[in-house]
C-alpha cells in the first residue's frame, strides 16, 4: 500500500460516488427520452475515460440534469439514432476548443448568464417531470408543459393509479429533503439512492399500480450513429443543437471545476486539458450512441466530501457502474418511474438560485435582470436561443455600465471668455442622447471650448455627433474649439 497511499480513501469515495450516480444516471436517461442503460453508459465513459485524463483531479463526469431538456428536444426532433452523431460532433468541437486554448475563456462568461441558464433548465425540468410524477405524458415544450399543469391536476385527482404514482414521487422528494438531516444514515447511504430504494421497496411491498423503468439490455441500448445520422450534421438546425451541446456542456463542466477547486486543497484544474477530457468523453459517448456528459457538481462534491484524494476514485466509480450495468440490468426494471421523477424534480429545484436572487437584486440589479431574462427566455423559446439572449443581455449591460461619461462645465462670468467643457470617461453611442442633451443646455450666445482629452474611448457615433453639434453651434455665429 506504500505505492498507493490514498487507495483506501479513494476506494471508499468511489463507492459513495457510485451509489449517488446510479439513480441520477438512470433518472436523467429516462427524463431525456432514451433507454435507461444509456445513462449508465455515459457514466461509465465519464469514469473510465474522462476520469483517467488530465484536467481536474476530483470532479466526476456523467449525464447531467442540465442537458436533459436539450437532449429530449433533440431526440424528439431528430430521433434517437441521430443523438450519437450530435454528441460525437459536440465532443470533437470541445476537443478543438481545448486544443485552441479556449477553456480559460469560459471563465469570462457572466455568472448571471450561467445561473439563469441553470434556473431555466431547472424550471423546464420540473415542469416536465411533474407529469412523470403521475405516470402521465408531458405535452412537449416548456411552455406547453407549464400550460398543461391545470389539466394534469384535474386528471390526477380523477385517477387512482395517478394518485399512487404521485404518492411515490412525493415520498421520494420528502426522503431527499429529510435524509441528509439524519447525518449518521447519510454517511452510509447517499440520499438519492436511499430515496429510490425506499420508493422501490414500497411499490413492491404494496403492489402499487405504477409504471416501472423499461429495460432493454445494455448491448441492445447501445446504437452507434449510422452514415445517414452523420449526414444530418450539415443542416442548420442540427448545427445549432451541436453548438448548444458543446457550449452548455463546456460551461457547466468548467464552472463545476471552479466550484470543486474551492472544496479541496489539491491540484487546481487545468481548464484547457479539462475541456479536452470532456470532449474525448463526449466523442466516445457519441460513438456509442449514449447521452452527452458534463462534469456534475453533485457527484463531484460527494467525491470530495467522501475523502477522495486522487483521480482513482472517479475511475473506480466508472468501473462499479460498468459492473452494475453488465451484471444487474434487470434491477432497473423494478424502479418506479415516479421515483426517478422525484429525484429530478429535487435536482431541478436545486438548479434555481432562489437564495441568491434577493441579495443579487439588492446589490447588482442588472445582474439579476440578466439572470431572470435568461431563465425566462429558455422556458419560453428554447435552450440555445435563451443562452444567446442571456449573453447578449450581459454584453449590453456591461457596455452600458462601462460607457459612463461626465461633462465638467465651467461658465466664466466674463462673456468674452469661452465656456469650458471637459468630457471625462467613455463616449459611446449608448450615452449619446444624454451627452447631446447636456451640450444643448449650453448658452447659445457664447463660444465653447470642448476638451475631449479626458476621454478614454470615443467611438465613431459619438465623434460624428460631436462634430455635427460643433458645426450647428458655429452656424449660430459662435465659435467651437475641439481639443482632443
Amino acid at each position: 500500500m506504500k505505492r498507493f497511499p490514498f487507495f483506501r480513501a479513494d476506494f471508499t469515495a468511489s463507492l459513495v460516488v457510485f451509489l449517488v450516480a446510479v439513480p441520477l444516471c438512470v433518472g436523467v436517461a429516462v427524463a431525456s427520452g432514451v433507454p435507461a442503460e444509456l445513462g449508465l453508459v455515459t457514466g461509465v465513459v465519464g469514469g473510465l475515460l474522462t476520469g483517467l485524463l488530465p484536467g481536474s483531479s476530483l470532479q466526476v463526469s456523467g449525464p447531467a440534469a442540465g442537458l436533459t431538456v436539450l437532449v429530449f428536444e433533440a431526440v424528439k426532433e431528430y430521433g434517437l439514432g441521430t443523438l450519437g452523431a450530435l454528441v460525437l460532433a459536440a465532443g470533437v468541437l470541445q476537443l478543438a476548443m481545448g486544443a485552441l486554448k479556449l477553456g480559460r475563456w469560459f471563465r469570462a462568461i457572466s455568472v448571471a448568464v450561467v445561473q439563469g441558464m441553470l434556473a431555466g433548465i431547472g424550471l423546464v425540468l420540473i415542469a416536465g417531470q411533474l407529469y412523470a410524477l403521475t405516470d402521465a405524458k408531458a405535452p412537449g415544450s416548456g411552455l406547453a408543459n407549464i400550460g398543461g399543469l391545470p389539466d394534469l391536476v384535474t386528471s390526477t385527482v380523477r385517477s387512482g393509479s395517478a394518485l399512487a404514482a404521485l404518492a411515490v414521487g412525493a415520498g421520494t422528494i420528502a426522503v431527499l429533503v429529510l435524509w441528509p438531516r439524519w447525518r449518521r444514515a447519510a454517511r452510509v447511504l447517499p440520499a438519492p439512492l436511499a430515496a429510490v430504494a425506499l420508493a422501490t421497496t414500497a411499490v413492491w411491498a404494496l403492489d402499487m399500480p405504477v409504471a416501472r423503468v423499461e429495460v432493454s439490455g445494455l448491448l441492445d441500448a447501445i446504437q452507434p450513429p449510422g452514415l445517414d445520422d452523420l449526414g444530418r450534421l450539415g443542416s442548420i438546425g442540427v448545427i445549432g443543437t451541436v453548438l448548444a451541446f458543446a457550449l452548455i456542456a463546456s460551461a457547466e463542466s468548467l464552472f463545476s471545476a471552479a466550484a470543486v477547486d474551492r472544496l479541496h486543497d489539491g491540484p487546481r484544474t487545468d481548464y484547457d486539458k479539462e475541456l479536452m477530457a470532456q470532449g474525448a468523453g463526449n466523442a466516445v459517448c457519441g460513438v456509442l450512441g449514449a447521452l452527452p456528459m458534463t462534469a456534475v457538481i453533485v457527484r463531484s462534491a460527494a467525491n470530495v466530501q467522501a475523502g477522495a484524494k486522487t483521480k482513482a476514485s472517479r475511475v473506480l466509480h466508472g468501473f462499479w457502474l460498468l459492473v452494475f450495468a453488465a451484471a444487474f440490468p434487470a434491477a432497473l426494471g423494478v424502479v418506479p418511474v415516479a421515483a426517478l421523477a422525484g429525484v429530478l424534480v429535487h435536482a431541478g429545484c436545486k438548479l434555481i438560485p432562489l437564495r441568491d436572487l434577493r441579495p443579487l437584486w439588492r446589490e447588482h440589479r442588472g445582474e439579476a435582470v440578466v439572470l431572470l431574462v435568461t431563465a425566462i427566455a429558455i422556458v419560453t423559446v428554447s435552450m440555445f436561443e435563451g443562452v444567446l439572449i442571456g449573453l447578449l443581455m450581459a454584453v449590453a449591460k456591461t457596455a452600458w455600465e462601462t460607457s459612463h461619461i461626465h461633462l465638467d462645465i465651467q461658465i466664466p462670468e466674463d462673456t468674452a471668455e469661452p465656456v469650458q467643457v471637459r468630457a471625462i470617461g467613455n463616449a459611446t453611442f449608448l450615452r449619446l442622447p444624454k451627452l447631446l442633451d447636456q451640450l444643448e443646455t449650453l448658452p447659445a450666445d457664447r463660444d465653447v471650448e470642448l476638451d475631449l482629452s479626458g476621454l478614454r474611448h470615443l467611438d465613431h457615433a459619438c465623434g460624428a455627433a460631436l462634430t455635427n453639434w460643433a458645426e450647428q453651434h458655429r452656424r449660430s455665429t459662435r465659435e467651437v474649439e475641439l481639443v482632443s
